[in-house]
């Protein structure tokens, strides 16, 4: 089943329920997948890799958003914003531990036989197309410079 229709699917649930914050969350989904596709100019529906980095970067925004508003002392405004990350989240493959990451990357810059800082940009790549939603990128770029240092 593609994407689309599981968030539709999602949408009759959360409208069924009333649950607002889910609600919120599928339509914001949506409304992102409606504005990649329409975007590019072409007909031709998202990508599977195209989704899950359209979920990932809609994670990144709430995360970064529910940090600035615990910052400023406003746990009103978070909470909504970590709901909403629970919700997109199930969307998502599940995410691999650091220990996981850590082993998948240190195997390839045995591979490879990467050292030093300036074979990052070609570790990370490998690691990005690898670990592709799996994992974050801020934490393949942390365990790569950890790595390789």
């Amino acid at each position: 089943m593609s994407l689309q229709i599981q968030i539709m699917d999602e949408i009759k649930n959360a409208m069924r329920a009333k649950d607002t914050v889910a609600l919120e969350a599928l339509r914001a989904i949506k409304s992102e997948m409606l504005l990649a596709a329409t975007a590019s100019g072409s007909k031709e529906e998202l990508t599977g890799d195209d989704e899950i980095k359209l979920l990932q970067r809609l994670v990144k925004t709430r995360k970064e958003s529910a940090r600035i508003f615990t910052e400023q002392n406003r746990p009103d405004l978070a909470e909504p914003e970590l709901a909403q990350i629970a919700v997109i989240e199930k969307f998502l493959p599940a995410q691999l531990s650091e220990a996981e990451v850590e082993a998948v990357i240190a195997k390839i810059i045995a591979e490879t036989g990467a050292s030093g800082i300036a074979s990052m940009g070609k570790v990370m790549g490998l690691a990005s197309a690898q670990l592709g939603g799996t994992a974050e990128g801020k934490t393949i770029s942390t365990i790569v410079k950890k790595l390789l240092v």
